[in-house]
């Protein structure tokens, strides 16, 4: 007879300290971000990492590191670098990219043409490590000789991350990253660097790399004058308070015929009347409502 295996010892229930939940405050604060209660432990481990780097002993005294100066703006993105690893790969969503390929970009060429402007300019919002941006600069790059022949674009790439940024601006993806690629995309936009593929020249001179806080007014009032945003995967980090205002921004940044994607999840309901949803092939997006209203009316 075979003995029945033993049990899991239940992991104990944790109580963070109150200098942890003063850190999660001031995360929220600057950043938008909220760490919800089931995230605290991961926000604890974390913070552990710091301290220890820091040859710190308490949490109270990594709290103390955050607001003081000259450490704290450092420390807070070395802090916020460690929370915010984002996982992606080339070519993520097909379904969203051939909507934005066949749907939106012949609509926004549309818009911007009876505007007298032949520039096209993307905003991947919460890039990570650059596999969205640089395939949206590739998919783009297609259109060069069709839709897109005698326009300019560029991709503005922004993210809270600044590894993650560091990552995107070199250029250089392991297997895992490149797995959905077409095989006449990779030998046309990418170059081997040993085991890894790296992306070529012409695709990083149409992506611009930044680091922005999404939640800092002052640095989005430059994101202006966009015709599309993608911001998938990003919002599950916000509050609804900051979810909204996230997405009011975005509303202020966009054209009037500009489009918002979210992550396939991810919906405005109950955050923001001030998009419509439209329903593309498969996928789904928003569109300003003045301009969805200027369209059913035209």
């Amino acid at each position: 007879m075979i003995a029945a295996a033993s049990a899991a010892p239940a992991r104990l229930p944790f109580s963070p300290s109150p200098s942890l939940m003063q850190v999660r405050d001031l995360i929220y604060k600057t950043a938008g971000i909220f760490q919800s209660n089931n995230r605290l432990r991961f926000l604890d481990e974390q913070c552990q990492k710091r301290i220890k780097a820091l040859g710190l002993r308490t949490t109270r005294e990594y709290f103390d590191c955050l607001t003081t100066k000259p450490m704290a703006r450092g420390e807070l993105s070395s802090l916020l670098n460690e929370i915010t690893i984002g996982e992606t790969f080339f070519f993520r969503n097909q379904p969203q990219l051939d909507g934005i390929r066949n749907v939106v970009l012949p609509r926004v060429l549309e818009a911007k043409s009876r505007m007298h402007l032949r520039h096209l300019r993307v905003w991947s919002a919460g890039c990570s490590t650059g596999e969205e941006p640089y395939t949206l600069a590739i998919i783009l790059l297609e259109e060069c000789k069709a839709r897109l022949k005698g326009w300019t674009f560029e991709v503005v790439a922004t993210d809270l991350n600044q590894r993650s940024i560091a990552t995107a601006e070199a250029g250089t993806y392991g297997e895992y990253s490149v797995r959905n690629i077409e095989a006449s995309l990779r030998e046309k936009y990418f170059r081997f660097e040993g085991a890894q593929l790296q992306v070529m020249p012409e695709v990083r001179s149409k992506v611009r790399f930044t680091r922005l806080n999404l939640s800092e007014d002052a640095a989005m009032t430059s994101m202006t004058g966009v015709d599309i945003i993608l911001c998938c995967n990003v919002l599950i980090y916000f509050d609804l308070a900051s979810k909204k205002q996230v997405i009011h921004r975005f509303h202020s940044s966009l054209h009037n015929h500009g489009y918002l994607f979210l992550g396939h999840a991810e919906s405005l309901f109950g955050i923001s009347d001030e998009f419509q949803l439209v329903h593309l092939p498969s996928s789904t997006a928003y569109v300003k409502s003045e301009a969805r209203d200027q369209k059913e009316t035209g």
